[in-house]
């Protein structure tokens, strides 16, 4: 984890929107792609260990409640933001924070957190989708083959699952959660060059605490709380709610919504390591292999993107 001091820098640099800086430093466009796989790679595992002490719901409030808060620690984040883009930071505050972290908790009661993370390799692929949609343009036979491998990679994840109603209910969930998350990153570019990453983050996290308040408040207070699902709760709000979400808004806006995605590269293996590891989770060797395809996807459909 980054020095408190070297952390408050990176969240400064990344408040201040595109048109009011130069070219990113490569060691910060690195910081934006590595920094949210490790997060959110290791968040499968925090939701699973929340699961010990609350339920699905009082797992998203809390976590978005200490987002808010630790963002709240920054004086960008406070910064005006353009008056026509607050619509859009409402809808990022669902399409991004309510409703897919609201999916992932509910999955992981059906599946494991290690299956979880291998999924989320399919978010370049959704991305990547919604952006040819919004542009109205169809994808190049490069990205076409890229898809279809991305896809591919994906079923191959679920197939153990296929014949168990719980797992492919707990799959569903996350698929959902993957297309909500395409949507999300495309929104997030150009709201971000416009006003930098933090005070839309920012905002956006308060308004999602607040929508998922009635369904969460009560399962918070009444869950178990023990010293173990805690401090996964403060990892899980204060880093996958809060910095995470800042470095990948500014990395959409900086390089692109699909580039942004290819965090999705890493976070396959550091959740199978962790659930595997941590957990003594069970994965079958073709949802290994599934993944592996999956993020030979991603990376194709990267190559396809810059050429």
């Amino acid at each position: 984890m980054s020095p408190p001091g070297k952390l408050a820098h990176v969240v400064d640099v990344v408040a201040v929107p595109q048109r009011a800086r130069g070219a990113a430093m490569p060691s910060s466009s690195t910081l934006l792609i590595v920094g949210p796989a490790l997060i959110w790679g290791s968040s499968f595992l925090f939701i699973a260990e929340g699961l010990k002490a609350a339920a699905p719901m009082g797992i998203t409030f809390t976590r978005m409640l200490i987002g808010f808060a630790v963002l709240s620690c920054f004086p960008g984040s406070r910064a005006p933001i353009q008056r026509d883009d607050r619509a859009k930071v409402a809808v990022l505050a669902v399409v991004w924070l309510a409703f897919p972290m609201s999916m992932f908790p509910f999955a992981e009661q059906h599946v494991s957190s290690a299956l979880t993370g291998m999924l989320n390799a399919a978010t370049p692929l959704f991305t990547a989708i919604v952006a040819a949609i919004i542009a109205r343009r169809l994808p190049t036979p490069a990205a076409w083959v890229a898809l279809a491998v991305g896809l591919a990679g994906a079923v191959v994840i679920a197939l153990p699952s296929l014949t168990g109603g719980n797992d492919l209910l707990g799959i569903g969930l996350i698929l959902a959660a993957l297309a909500s998350y395409g949507l999300a990153l495309n929104l997030a570019r150009p709201l971000q060059q416009r006003n930098g990453a933090l005070p839309i983050i920012w905002r956006a996290v308060g308004l999602a605490t607040l929508l998922v308040a009635p369904f969460g408040a009560r399962p918070a207070v009444d869950a178990h709380w023990t010293i173990g699902p805690v401090l996964a709760l403060l990892a899980l709000g204060g880093l996958g709610t809060g910095i995470a979400n800042v470095l990948a808004a500014t990395s959409a806006g900086r390089n692109g919504a699909t580039r942004a995605s290819s965090m999705a590269y890493l976070m396959p293996a550091i959740s199978l390591v962790l659930g595997v590891v941590v957990r003594n989770e069970h994965v079958e060797l073709i949802s290994v292999l599934g993944g592996a395809i999956c993020v030979l996807g991603a990376w194709l459909l990267a190559r396809a993107a810059a050429q």
